[in-house]
């Protein structure tokens, strides 16, 4: 629902972060070390989240600030949202360059615990073509991203945004299962970190079974 930014601060004695240089957005999660073609993750809520002001959100997705084909702010994510006064719903948002965003709603009403298999893929044989599955089920028609094709670094994160109030919001999010794509033909991979978001006092806990063959993580809100 945001693009994502590091440069945070933590007010003392607040069990929340402020994030005085992106508008009140914080993070907690990964984003692939390498370029892919797709990502994917079962996301569920560990908790149910308390949203003071603004949202919380956990999601997997492609793209993000200046990330279009001609520089512009061009993504395509998919995942769990609570807004306040509006409850906690199954999201996709798409953002091409020029344009406003898009938000679809996909489920209205996610419970805690209940798990969604999320995938955002380049469609095959279709280069700058991408897909959004929702346990296995396209949510909306393929989307045209131009001159994206093998150019992004997937992410699966959780973000807290406090629309500019001092209010703190709380989460945890599960993702299972996370991985990436190799090529548009390409088989599921294990997702690696090329880098980690952690801003003030989130926490971010990996949870990896012996001979996992998947990456998986929480993040949440301390």
């Amino acid at each position: 629902m945001a693009s994502v930014g590091i440069a945070t601060t933590a007010k003392a004695g607040r069990p929340c972060v402020a994030d005085v240089r992106h508008g009140g957005y914080t993070y907690a999660g990964h984003q692939a070390a390498n370029r892919s073609r797709g990502i994917r993750a079962a996301i569920a809520l560990t908790r149910a989240p308390d949203v003071s002001s603004g949202h919380v959100a956990g999601w997997v997705g492609v793209g993000g600030p200046g990330q279009g084909a001609t520089g512009g702010d061009a993504w395509i994510q998919a995942g769990i949202a609570s807004l306040r006064g509006l409850g906690t719903v199954l999201y996709a948002e798409i953002k091409r360059e020029g344009q406003h965003s898009e938000l679809l709603l996909v489920d209205e009403s996610v419970a805690v615990g209940r798990q969604y298999r999320i995938a955002v893929r380049e469609v095959a044989a279709r280069p700058g073509w991408w897909r959004i599955r929702v346990d296995g089920t396209e949510v909306a028609e393929p989307i045209r991203m131009r001159g994206t094709s093998g150019r992004w670094a997937p992410i699966a994160t959780a973000e807290s945004w406090n629309a500019g109030a001092s209010g703190c919001n709380a989460f945890g999010f599960r993702f299972q299962g996370v991985a990436v794509a190799s090529g548009p033909h390409g088989s599921w991979h294990p997702f690696v970190s090329g880098h980690r978001f952690l801003d003030g006092r989130h926490t971010l806990r990996d949870v990896t079974a012996p001979a996992a063959d998947s990456t998986a993580f929480v993040a949440a809100s301390s």
